[in-house]
């Protein structure tokens, strides 16, 4: 399998692998969604961590595959792409992509649909699609955008340039910059933490600043509000206020 997804201790472990450099061909984008949708649906996965191995992430999309697409070809497959990321975005739980080596292209648009993004410190990212006459086709005009800004967007996208980890820190790309050796650690480290969180808590988190982000705040507020409320019904809110009534805060073990 060209990717496979492995669960230890709450934390669903997404991993490309498909030497040498995880180019994502089509059956790649199949499996990417399969395991998406797999680890949403799973109770045992609370956490997620997108990894491409020590050496690479992904370096984009299988040019060789693609060039032999004609416009009739890429009409229907453009759709299923696109929906192969946006499954990923779309895992109602935390996700951390953990990036060595190149996210280029489709590479840098998986590492996008991520919550937090952990980059190595030899890693480097961009879209490079307008080298070959194209445009990121994967969501990259819109996650970039929305991540970055539209001008430092525009910038990455118009010039095809790759940054160095240093920079993409800068522009906000990457969370954070650590040594090659770390990144999968501190990676999984994060994801780990948040698997022992209140599981409803953090999907209602994320949905409310996702969906939040794409209206406007009248309605971004009332998501926000009726989450807020609904939270009220659960185990985990009661043991969270129990536990800080009784305890102090950050002490409450959640189910």
């Amino acid at each position: 399998m060209t990717v496979n997804l492995e669960v230890a201790d709450g934390v669903g472990t997404i991993r490309l692998d498909r030497p040498p450099m995880n180019a994502l061909d089509i059956a790649t984008q199949d499996r990417l969604r399969e395991l998406a949708e797999e680890a949403t649906r799973r109770d045992d996965v609370r956490a997620v961590v997108i990894w491409g191995g020590e050496k690479v992430f992904a370096a984009g999309a299988d040019i060789k595959e693609m060039q032999a697409m004609d416009h009739a070809a890429m009409v229907v497959r453009s759709k299923a792409l696109q929906d192969s990321f946006t499954a990923v975005a779309r895992i109602p739980k935390p996700v951390v992509a953990a990036i060595t080596g190149y996210a280029l292209g489709g590479g840098c648009e998986l590492a996008l649909c991520a919550d937090v993004r952990i980059a190595a410190d030899n890693a480097k990212l961009g879209q490079p699609e307008i080298l070959l006459g194209l445009i990121p086709g994967a969501g990259g005009t819109q996650r970039l955008a929305r991540l970055v800004g539209p001008s430092k967007a525009k910038d990455l996208i118009f010039t095809g340039r790759q940054v160095k980890a240093d920079e993409a820190l800068t522009l906000g790309l990457v969370d954070r910059v650590v040594p090659a050796a770390e990144v999968y650690e501190q990676a999984h480290a994060w994801a780990a933490k948040l698997a022992a969180g209140p599981a409803l808590a953090l999907r209602a988190a994320k949905e409310s600043v996702d969906a939040g982000l794409e209206t406007d705040i009248d309605t971004g507020l009332t998501l926000e509000r009726n989450w807020f409320a609904g939270l009220f019904a659960t185990e985990d809110r009661e043991t969270g206020m129990r536990s800080f009534v009784e305890e102090g805060p950050g002490k409450a073990k959640f189910r």
